[in-house]
């Protein structure tokens, strides 16, 4: 019998690839046997575990590929040259979003009645408007092909705002504020995916969103121990525990899963 959760040969697009959850997804699908289609920005510095992978498969298995998410004719140039070089694509993981965590070099600081709308407006158009057209742009061949996975990428913050407790022993006057913005763009994802799935569900392509939470990374130990406490498994989630939820949703073993969001958050969301 044949392992549903195996993507042997099947062609993946991952876009914000080089970035800090982009090789997460691009080892789960190559582990899996995929062969994957890495899409970042042109000015985007890959990031050492992105280019880690790179050093250990050629371009018949991972292609990196620049292109913005915002800039549709570069998407549909990426698109036809990943059907030249690796085939049709089957699976697609819409990652690339901005954020701002704590941990930033450039961490905000502010007042909610003084957040910036620019800021506001830039992470909406790329985490809502650029998952939206990437999903048209790839979502249309998988629509003619009558075969498909599409993962949008969300945040346990589409669920629930950020608790401002957790960034209290900051020393930023006025405390660090996470753009409001972020949490309204993963929002709107989770609904966008739901609509989508309705919509490409009679053509055979599945929607669905993942949405990560507390992924330990560069913060803070006080950080780290007042969300270790808010969580039921009572720690952070690290890389390997994504891996096999995306492989779930992008694989047969998912094959009557679609427009529902995949919360791996160890629990966050359920108190």
């Amino acid at each position: 019998m044949s392992d549903p959760f195996r993507l042997d040969d099947i062609v993946a697009v991952v876009t914000g690839a080089g970035g800090q959850l982009g090789p997460v997804w691009v080892e789960a699908l190559l582990d899996a046997g995929a062969r994957v289609f890495a899409v970042d920005l042109e000015a985007a510095r890959v990031s050492p575990a992105f280019e880690s992978l790179r050093e250990t498969h050629d371009e018949t298995r991972l292609m990196l590929h620049r292109a913005d998410v915002l800039d549709r004719d570069a998407l549909m140039a990426a698109r036809d040259t990943c059907s030249r070089a690796l085939g049709r694509v089957e699976v697609l993981v819409n990652n690339a979003g901005i954020d701002q965590p704590a941990s930033a070099d450039d961490a905000a600081s502010s007042r909610m009645e003084d957040v910036s709308l620019d800021v506001c407006r830039t992470i909406l158009e790329v985490n809502t408007l650029g998952t939206f057209q990437v999903a048209q742009v790839f979502g249309a061949e998988m629509v003619k092909a009558r075969r498909g996975s599409i993962i949008n990428i969300g945040s346990l913050y589409a669920s629930v705002s950020p608790d401002s407790r957790f960034y209290d022993h900051m020393s930023l006057d006025p405390p660090f504020l996470k753009p409001p913005a972020y949490g309204a763009s993963k929002a709107a994802v989770v609904n966008l995916t739901r609509y989508l799935a309705t919509v490409w569900g009679p053509y055979g392509v599945r929607v669905n969103t993942l949405s990560p939470g507390g992924v330990l990374g560069r913060q803070d130990s006080e950080f780290q121990r007042k969300f270790n406490d808010r969580v039921p498994l009572g720690r952070m989630a690290v890389h390997t525990d994504l891996g096999g939820p995306l492989r779930f949703l992008a694989s047969d073993a998912s094959a009557y899963v679609t427009g529902t969001e995949l919360r791996v958050d160890g629990g966050f969301t359920a108190w």
